[in-house]
């Protein structure tokens, strides 16, 4: 008995020890896997945490770099147009013609100024404007029209170019001719899309006669010195007119056939009314020129002719113009204030 109550005990220890193993051996694995497990959500933690302070560095980068460009202005692809109205015009303006004024003077006066060309800087042009000046033997009137005129026209904000039609040879002179050779000639340079017709002894008083063309062909002298500003008569459509290229194309330029002082500027307005169009006036407080006085040239005494011509407009204007405009082009000289074109024509024809 006592031999097997010793056994029994052995055997109960043995057991109870064998649990206690197998007790601890579990808390053993329990403990390193809750251990493992602490490690591994921390690790996954941190590189949550490394994820979200890379992604959270990219958005604070890109919102800085929006802000940034929120911050600097960006270039624009293209100018904003210039004002209906400029801001820079004066109104009226007593002109004043210092008789020792010199070519050089001006040129320095107008730096911007190239090539007889200026554009405004500032702003995109509302229209290209060419001003055709036929000339002879004018040089004094000239450079005191180009004192004046170049600062006019910038305070208009412009895009402009100045052409100077000279006539060379002994023929009467040909005022009309002449402003259908500057015609042609100035858009082999440029797509102009305006052409002011302008006498080189007119200068405009008063920057608010803005130089653009209109919907319909422009009269703009109402009134000047020698008639005291009133319009010479109620027909007058010389001294300094605007037609756009559309407009003095269709009524074929001006006639070619009128020699000598008179009756070219009453032709273009027939031509201009029978196409159905009107003459348009600015207001006689605002077109108004100082006429610099001179005697009558010679080679342009007055046109004895010129009623016989003005009959027959209806039937010659299709075939009188800038589609039969002949000439010998002499010249043609950039100058730093004014391109220079100089033409010669054959004997005038007799008008049959």
């Amino acid at each position: 008995m006592a031999l097997s109550s010793c056994v029994f005990h052995f055997f109960y220890k043995f057991k109870v020890l064998v649990l206690v193993t197998l007790c601890l051996m579990v808390l053993w694995a329990t403990f390193s896997y809750l251990v493992d497990s602490r490690q591994d959500i921390s690790k996954a933690k941190s590189v949550v945490e490394g994820f979200r302070k890379v992604t959270g560095l990219e958005d604070s980068q890109k919102a800085e770099k929006i802000e940034s460009m929120a911050k600097v202005p960006t270039v624009k692809s293209f100018q904003g147009h210039c004002p209906a109205l400029s801001p820079y015009l004066r109104g009226a303006s007593k002109l004043t013609f210092k008789e020792s004024l010199t070519l050089e003077e001006v040129q320095k006066e107008n730096p911007q100024v190239a090539k007889g060309r200026y554009h405004p800087t500032e702003c995109s042009a509302l229209q290209h404007v060419a001003i055709l000046i036929p000339h002879r033997n004018r040089e004094k009137h000239l450079l005191y029209l180009l004192e004046h005129l170049h600062p006019f026209l910038q305070r208009q904000q412009l895009d402009y170019g100045i052409y100077v039609i000279h006539q060379a040879g002994n023929t009467k002179f040909n005022r009309a001719k002449l402003l259908n050779v500057g015609y042609l000639e100035a858009l082999k340079e440029a797509n102009w899309d305006c052409f002011i017709f302008h006498d080189v002894d007119l200068v405009p008083e008063n920057d608010f006669n803005i130089y653009m063309c209109d919907r319909q062909p422009k009269h703009l002298v109402v009134g000047r010195n020698n008639t005291g500003y009133r319009l010479r008569y109620q027909g007058y459509f010389g001294g300094v007119t605007a037609l756009t290229r559309d407009q003095f194309s269709k009524v074929n330029g001006f006639s070619n056939n009128y020699w000598g002082w008179g009756g070219e500027d009453d032709d273009l307005r027939i031509r201009v009314e029978m196409q159905k169009m009107r003459v348009v006036r600015p207001s006689a407080d605002v077109a108004r020129y100082t006429m610099i006085f001179h005697k009558r040239d010679h080679g342009n005494e007055e046109n004895g002719e010129r009623m016989k011509l003005l009959r027959q407009v209806s039937r010659t204007w299709k075939t009188d113009g800038l589609n039969s405009c002949s000439y010998k082009l002499l010249s043609v000289e950039h100058n730093p204030l004014y391109v220079n074109i100089t033409v010669d024509f054959s004997r005038e024809p007799k008008i049959s």
